[in-house]
């Protein structure tokens, strides 16, 4: 069983998985827009959660939450399913395909042998789409690839049921039911104000704005707390995060600028592509600090560059973003035609210094 489903290649999994589904049933979505829409813009260093026994630094909301948001903004019915069971999992992933549903399934990316060598580590958040079956190997669309692959039932299943953090535990996802009418500029707007709340009103010092700052502390402190190994140990993981698990936190602000640039045409507000020039302007700045982190993490450091001075870069980040946020949220709540909801905890922006 082969479904016609068309593979369109996207920098993350997740909002490419939402597009590349959406797409397949008429509704023509990029993947910026998805990643807005989905309110996916989001910082958090959470020390005291794990992945490969170093803290966690993410660059966007939780796995899930982006496919969840689109779709119930949109109108659009999901079906979700997990098990127990691995031989149960693939049987009814087999009864949805040969229905000609294409199924989105979080995965465990070390167990997928298509992924290069180098990309191949426990991140059990990996989502793509199975759209069909030939015998007893699987037809994958994963969005970050560049043409479909093929995988075994075997790896197939290992990957559905990775062990560790965030075991995907055979979930799978499919759109069940399409709305007659698609409301994009609401559905925009709540997407914005998620991003802005996350990023200015969260009162724990984790996340946001806050968290941009918190961490920068950290950097500065790492050399004389931990020890040169350790520091380097736990600024390659930021760098890792940023860049390589996903699309990383330069990445995503790239992509969130193009959904501002897309939502200005939508909402008819000018102003929202000057903010996103200013994004942009800071994932730059969010790249450059992970170039000269890696050159520390590999011993090649210039002179200029050292843990102060990333820190530094960061706190130059916290402070472009606090004013842009507040400016897109007062660029929103200015024009009531727009205001739908109004933002929690009023609209003057507050210094979130910690």
């Amino acid at each position: 069983m082969k479904i016609d489903f068309k593979h369109r290649q996207f920098a993350h999994c997740e909002s490419g998985v939402t597009a590349n589904l959406l797409f397949h049933y008429g509704t023509d979505i990029s993947e910026a827009l998805a990643f807005g829409i989905g309110g996916g813009l989001f910082f958090g260093y959470i020390p005291f959660i794990r992945l490969n026994y170093l803290p966690l630094t993410t660059f966007r909301i939780a796995t899930g939450r982006i496919f969840k948001r689109v779709t119930q903004r949109l109108g659009i019915k999901v079906k979700r399913q997990k098990f127990k069971d691995r031989e149960k999992a693939m049987e009814v992933l087999d009864s949805v395909i040969n229905r000609k549903i294409p199924v989105g399934c979080q995965t465990g990316a070390f167990w997928l042998p298509y992924f290069p060598s180098a990309y191949r580590f426990h991140f059990n958040m990996h989502n793509l789409i199975v759209y069909g079956k030939e015998e007893n190997k699987y037809l994958v669309s994963d969005p970050v690839f560049p043409r479909p692959v093929v995988i075994s039932c075997e790896d197939l299943m290992h990957a559905r049921f990775a062990k560790g953090a965030m075991a995907p535990k055979g979930k799978m996802y499919y759109l069940s039911k399409m709305p007659d009418h698609i409301d994009f500029p609401k559905a925009v707007i709540k997407g914005i104000k998620d991003v802005c709340n996350s990023m200015l009103k969260i009162p724990i010092f984790l996340f946001g704005i806050k968290g941009i700052r918190y961490l920068a502390e950290q950097i500065e402190s790492w050399p004389e707390k931990l020890g040169e190994h350790k520091a380097s140990l736990y600024l390659g993981q930021v760098v890792r995060m940023q860049e390589e698990i996903g699309t990383g936190g330069a990445g995503f602000r790239f992509m969130y600028a193009a959904f501002l640039q897309e939502a200005a045409g939508i909402l008819g507000e000018s102003r929202l592509y000057d903010i996103s020039g200013r994004l942009t302007n800071t994932g730059d700045r969010w790249r450059e600090f992970a170039v000269s982190s890696a050159r520390i993490c590999k011993g090649r450091a210039l002179e200029t560059e050292t843990y102060r001075a990333m820190a530094d870069i960061l706190r130059d980040c916290a402070v472009q973003e606090e004013e842009l946020f507040c400016d897109m949220k007062n660029v929103m709540a200015k024009n009531r035609r727009l205001f739908l909801m109004p933002l929690i905890s009023g609209t003057k922006c507050q210094n979130n210094k910690r």
